[in-house]
Order: C-alpha cells, then sequence, then structure tokens
C-alpha cells in the first residue's frame, strides 16, 4: 500500500522546488559533476555560466554523438525508427515571409529596428549573417533591411 507513496513524494519534491532539484547541494552527487542541460528556472544556481544548452549551436555546446541510445530488442513483427520525409515543396520560411509582407510599413520598420537592435549585439559577425541569411529566406526586401540597419548600428 506505501509503495504508491514513493510515485507522489518525488512529484511533490520536484513540484516544490522545481527543474533544478537534482542540482541542489544535497540532491546531487558527490563524487561527479553533473553534467545535465536542466537550467533557469526557480532554484537556479547558476552554475552552466551562459552555456549554450541547445545543438547546434557556435560554442562548443552539447553535440549529437550518434549512438544509439538504447540497445535493440528481439520482436516479432516490423517494426523500426522512422525519419520525418523531406519534401521538396517544404519551406521553412514561407509563412515568415507572408506574415512579414501582410505588415504595414510601419510595423515593418519596428520589426526591422527590433531585431537589427539585437543581432548588433552578437559577438561574433557569422552568427550575425546566419541570422540575416534567415530572414532574408524570409523575404528578400526584409533581410535586405535588416542587414542595412545592422550595419549602420555596429558602424
Amino acid at each position: 500500500m506505501l509503495q504508491g507513496r514513493l510515485f507522489s513524494y518525488g512529484d511533490a519534491h520536484r513540484y516544490r522546488v522545481g527543474i533544478n532539484a537534482d542540482h541542489l547541494p544535497v540532491n546531487r552527487p558527490h563524487a561527479t559533476e553533473a553534467r545535465t542541460n536542466s537550467r533557469d528556472g526557480y532554484l537556479y544556481d547558476g552554475r552552466h555560466k551562459g552555456a549554450k544548452n541547445y545543438e547546434p549551436n557556435s560554442f562548443g555546446g552539447p553535440a549529437e554523438t550518434g549512438r544509439a541510445l538504447w540497445q535493440p530488442l528481439p520482436v516479432t513483427g516490423e517494426t523500426g525508427d522512422t525519419e520525418a520525409p523531406s519534401h521538396a515543396e517544404d519551406d521553412n520560411f514561407v509563412q515568415a515571409g507572408n506574415l512579414y509582407r501582410l505588415m504595414s510599413e510601419d510595423e515593418k520598420t519596428r520589426l526591422v529596428e527590433n531585431l537589427s537592435q539585437n543581432i548588433a549585439g552578437v559577438s561574433r559577425d557569422d552568427i550575425a549573417e546566419r541570422a540575416i541569411n534567415n530572414f532574408r529566406q524570409a523575404d528578400a526586401d526584409f533581410g535586405k533591411r535588416l542587414e542595412a540597419a545592422v550595419q549602420a548600428l555596429r558602424g
């Protein structure tokens, strides 16, 4: 009867303490450094110090290893992993471009000003250029205006 409580105690603890419960000194391992990608939120202790927790990134963060996460199990019947199909007509930028073209001139100007201020603060030129190129793929005018605004801010 009491075994059912084992589930609820852990859940109640995580609810109270938050996503970083495993980072608290009392909960984390002492013999090794736990390297999770959980961060921010309630009780964050700042140990990651700006390290990126997504992949791909340009700062040496986590990278896919290509190793299987589990060993295959013998099964009967048809099974397997499938990748999402890639279609030639897929366009990841068409909706963003359509939205930009629907905006009034004032909205476009405000959007470009807002984005350019953020992109101009990026420390690496290759990252800023990749960001601008994404907007350029959505709409050529959008990318051109954004690139000019970023260059003006960077001097």
